[in-house]
């Protein structure tokens, strides 16, 4: 968790030191009080969050980590590469994992902002992952696309069980496009 300085705020932003320190005390800005000496440290994603809101343009140094993570979860190695390559082509994070048991980790450590989920996988299948992901408080934000290629009474199921949206597999990658761009803009 990458933590900034007043001062570094300040440099980005063109503004003085104090002026930063103002939008954390006034709560405008979210911030910590370091422990002993009193100075502020702000989270880098509070800092992206603020710029978003108050539509400053974000530092080149940060452009990379602005952009939405998503985690593709997949045991086809065919659709994971190539889900993989679509999402960066449209500019967004990508984590991976080919399992339910390593998403589990990936979902806490990497915090996504939406999740791709395949249901039929070895292990801890789509549908354990899924109520998981519902029942973990830090998640509830997290958009969930189910894609798959069971039937229609699985994938309504899986709605159910809070998916946000399914695609049946195979499945056009526009439509996946759209569809998590629209999830992501509703969050």
């Amino acid at each position: 968790m990458k933590t900034l300085k007043p001062s570094e705020i300040a440099a980005y932003c063109d503004v003085h030191q104090r002026t930063v320190s103002r939008w954390i005390a006034n709560g405008e800005l979210k911030g910590h009080k370091l422990p002993g000496r009193g100075n502020y440290r702000v989270v880098l994603d509070d800092f992206l969050v603020f710029l978003k809101k108050f539509q400053i343009p974000v530092p080149a140094d940060f452009q990379a980590l602005s952009l939405p993570k998503i985690l593709v979860i997949d045991d086809e190695e065919g659709y994971l590469k190539s889900l993989k390559r679509l999402f960066i082509n449209y500019g967004y994070q990508v984590a991976t994992d080919k399992d339910g048991f390593a998403a589990g980790v990936s979902l806490m450590s990497e915090d996504p902002a939406l999740v791709t989920l395949d249901i039929n996988m070895p292990g801890l299948n789509g549908f354990e992952v899924l109520q998981f992901i519902r029942q973990r408080a830090e998640l509830a934000d997290l958009k969930v696309i189910v894609i798959s290629g069971l039937d229609d009474v699985d994938l309504q199921h899986a709605m159910n069980l809070g998916a946000d949206a399914y695609l049946k597999k195979p499945f056009d990658n526009q439509e996946l496009i759209a569809l998590a761009a629209r999830l992501l803009a509703d969050r």
